[in-house]
This record gives C-alpha cells, structure tokens and sequence, in this order.
C-alpha cells in the first residue's frame, strides 16, 4: 500500500499520538491511503489538491475521518461505482467493499477502531433495506 502523509509522515504521527483527528482518503482498490491532520487540510477533497491530485478524483475513494475512538465514515456511493447500474446493488456493493478495504488500511495506519457511518449518510441503508 502506498501512503502518502500531508504535510509530512512526522507531523500525521504526531497528531497521532495526541489522537487528534486525521482525513483518511483510502482508494478503492485499497492501493493508495492519504493522510492528514484535520487541521492540516480541513476537508477530502482538499487534502487532495494538497498532495497534487485533482480534487475531481474525490469519487475514487473511501472518506474517513479517524481518531482513536473510531472511523467516521462519509457513506457516499458515486452512480458510476463498480459500473453497476441498479443503485441499490450498487450500494451493497460499496458498503461491502468498504468494509472489507476500510479496516485493512486503516491498521497500516495503527487503527483498529470501529467504522461508523454518521446519521447523515444512512439515507443509503433504506435503499440496502428496501429488498
């Protein structure tokens, strides 16, 4: 797995070590994790531009925000995921990649927290549950 710290590995283990929260952009793929104090990029897709890729490419990736008490993950399919057509397959799908991928990339990281998704983002769970 590549990991790309912003600004630096030395300032994300520090904040680390203080459990201040960090962005975690993980790729689908679970090749490319990108890392950054909250405070150090403020938002996804910034932290994006920040490490020189083009904030677009925000739907190329898993959202999180990560302390020690857990994983908070910003549940959004993008229409085009996986090139699956049906949303609610869609979503299923996502949601159980998520959390085979998420977990995984998050111990690279020296996280073993709990994934949750925030209320917000839940509206999704009606589409899983409406099968």
């Amino acid at each position: 797995m590549n990991i790309i710290y912003y600004p630096d590995k030395n300032n994300v283990n520090n904040a680390s070590e203080r459990d201040e929260p960090l962005l975690v952009l993980i790729s689908y793929d679970g090749e490319t994790l990108i890392t950054s104090q909250i405070d150090e990029a403020v938002e996804h897709h910034i932290l994006l531009l920040k490490v020189g890729f083009s904030d677009r490419d925000i739907d190329k990736y898993f959202r999180l925000v990560v302390d020690r008490s857990g994983a908070d993950w910003t549940f959004v399919c993008p229409p085009d995921y996986s090139s699956i057509t049906r949303k609610d397959k869609r979503i299923k799908e996502f949601f159980k990649d998520g959390m085979r991928i998420i977990p995984q990339a998050l111990k690279q990281l020296g996280y073993d927290v709990p994934i949750e998704i925030p209320k917000r983002y839940r509206r999704h769970f009606d589409i899983m549950n409406d099968e």
